[in-house]
């Protein structure tokens, strides 16, 4: 037995002694005090005992140690066999965020969130969405604005999200863009009325619907072309400036679904388009004044050479490209020989019906006759509206919009009309008409340069680079000389003299070496001809002589030496030198009157000698 438990017996034995106190005495006061000893005994007993293990509890959750077991320990407290605990932690590694481990502790976090496979890659094709190949600015525009629509409709979930254009002139709306869950929706124009839009528009400040009857939503909401069971509406006005220029409307099939705060956010959304409105003017506007610039500095440019009718007009068709925007374009110009004014060039963008080319003009009637007969521009916005046609009453075009007709005028004398056509309307501002009509005075220059040179040339009688007869010439003296020659009764012949092809050559050399050797073949001709030979250039590359009083076959000989000398004769070009060949056909002229018989004669000599390789001579009597 221990001694812990020795002094319990006796503690307890003190209590059975007390107790057997008032059964051997009958004194009162004895009886009484030994009853108050015993209460206040086991109370101590009592009170002690649960003292000493409330001190204990707080000892141990004071003060643990630093193990991860806790014992109690008292040297004056012994405990019972089986009666002594244990405290020990469930988690021996304490859970503490520290600089190592709070990135992995975020990836870890971050991994439970579900990408879906092909997350990466529908972001990326959201983000990096690129623009419409071959777009003016107005659709650059419209894009943006598609997108803004579509994250506003999302955002505030509205049934429909709907921009806009205001024209004050004509007190108009016009749908320019939506994002509708409808399909009941169009683009067009809508006459300025007392709907919700229309509200906006008159009293220039925002409009809020937040219960609208079914009855009414016809009325309020016109944009649609049935009713969709629209309850609530908010609309804010775009500002361009300091004058309403647009609308952005949201719907909702939901009530009340819009509030004042909405308003406010919608502003911010407004004047951020109004910020790209202003951007893609300013854009638009260098981009247009360099791209005009860069093409009248290349209508100035030094080495343009309009040496023939079809480079001049290829060359104001380039220059088309770049100045205006058109879907349409034609160049009426002025023939000398009917004396009227023709369709000369059509470029239609479109797959629709337009005019064609060599249509007459009619001048009463008609903008472009207005055009010429006035010598100013006609503009016209809107084609539907009016009945006059454009060209000829019996033309066939089969769409309208914008149109401007812009004559090229010169001295008080005009040269052709530039005519543009867009399918929109109101295209054409009257700053672009005075550009263009500025711009291309440079062309009526031109045409009035090489329609002087034209005339000129046709005055003169021989051709201008080689000093040949012209072919109207050749043939009005050959007439001539064959009728001499059939009195006399003298024989003749006509040799025509073709440059043979130097494709092959004509890549060794820069620029173009044709002019060079057609000067010195021509000179080479001149030496071996008389006074009385006619010698006269018909073609490009055709020269021809006759031969009066000569016998074909001496015609003959001397094609060959010709031919000869012309194959031996060393040219130099541009660095270099390099030899050049001739066809030539020869066709007797005896008793024969009729000029293209015989030339038709010669070129089929001169045919059998191409087809011969070229460098070689062939006779027909």
């Amino acid at each position: 037995m221990t001694n812990k438990y020795k002094r319990r017996i006796l503690i307890f034995l003190f209590i059975p002694m007390l107790l057997v106190i008032p059964f051997f005495t009958e004194d009162l006061m004895l009886r009484i005090i030994s009853a108050i000893v015993l209460i206040i005994y086991v109370g101590f007993i009592i009170f002690l005992r649960d003292s000493s293990k409330a001190a204990d509890v707080v000892q141990i959750t004071e003060t643990p140690k630093q193990s991860d077991t806790f014992e109690l320990s008292d040297d004056n407290y012994e405990t019972d066999d089986g009666e002594d605990f244990k405290i020990i932690s469930t988690n021996k590694n304490i859970e503490v965020i520290t600089a190592e481990s709070f990135k992995s502790g975020f990836s870890k976090s971050n991994k439970d969130f579900f990408k879906p496979p092909d997350f990466k890659k529908s972001f990326d094709s959201i983000v990096h969405e690129e623009l419409p190949k071959d777009v003016n600015q107005d659709e650059q525009f419209g894009f943006a604005l598609e997108k803004i629509l579509s994250v506003v409709k999302e955002a505030y979930l509205a049934h429909t999200a709907a921009f806009f254009w205001y024209n004050k002139n004509k007190k108009r709306l016009t749908l320019e863009k939506y994002i509708s869950s409808s399909t009941q929706i169009t683009q067009r124009k809508f006459d300025l009325e007392d709907d919700i839009i229309g509200r906006i528009v008159q009293k220039e400040e925002p409009e809020i619907l937040t219960d609208i009857p079914a009855n009414a939503e016809a009325d309020l909401i016109r944009y649609y072309t049935q009713p969709q069971g629209i309850k609530s509406f908010i609309g804010v006005p775009l500002y361009y400036g300091k004058s309403l220029t647009g609308v952005l409307a949201l719907d909702s099939k939901v009530n009340d679904a819009f509030g004042i705060e909405q308003v406010y956010t919608l502003g911010k959304i407004v004047r951020v388009i109004s910020v790209i409105i202003n951007l893609f003017e300013e854009k638009f506007s260098e981009s247009q004044a360099e791209q005009r610039l860069k093409t009248l500095v290349d209508i100035l440019s030094y080495d343009k050479k309009y040496e023939s009718e079809s480079e001049l007009i290829h060359s104001i068709e380039i220059a088309m490209q770049g100045l205006l925007d058109w879907d349409a374009f034609t160049l009426v110009t002025y023939r000398h020989n009917d004396q009227k004014f023709k369709t000369t060039k059509i470029i239609n963008k479109t797959s629709l019906k337009y005019v064609g080319e060599n249509l007459e003009i009619e001048l009463s009637g008609t903008f472009v006759g207005r055009a010429i007969l006035s010598n100013t521009p006609v503009k016209i916005d809107d084609t539907a509206q009016t009945d006059v046609p454009r060209f000829a009453k019996t033309e066939d075009v089969s769409f309208d919009g914008s149109f401007l007709a812009v004559p090229l005028v010169y001295d008080d004398q005009n040269y052709g009309i530039l005519c543009f056509e867009s399918l929109k309307k109101n295209s054409y501002s009257n700053n672009d008409v005075t550009f263009i009509r500025n711009a291309t005075k440079i062309f009526a220059f031109i045409l009035h340069s090489y329609s002087t040179i034209n005339i000129l040339k046709s005055l003169l009688s021989v051709d201008v680079e080689t000093k040949a007869l012209n072919y109207d010439s050749f043939i009005e003296r050959l007439t001539i000389d064959l009728v001499r020659s059939k009195e006399l009764g003298i024989q003749g012949a006509v040799a025509l003299i073709r440059i043979d092809d130097f494709l092959e050559q004509e890549s060794l050399f820069e620029g173009d070496p044709f002019p060079k050797i057609l000067r010195a073949v021509a000179q080479m001709i001149k030496d071996e001809i008389t006074p009385l030979n006619l010698f006269g250039r018909i073609s490009e590359k055709v020269f021809a002589v006759y031969f009066f009083n000569t016998a074909p076959k001496d015609v003959f000989l001397w094609a060959e030496k010709l031919r000869i000398k012309i194959a031996r004769k060393l040219i130099a070009v541009v660095s270099k030198q390099t030899t050049f060949t001739v066809s030539i056909g020869v066709a007797a002229t005896s008793e024969k009157l009729d000029v293209q018989e015989i030339l038709l004669n010669a070129e089929l000599a001169l045919k059998k000698a191409l087809e011969k390789g070229g460098n070689t001579v062939k006779i027909i009597n």
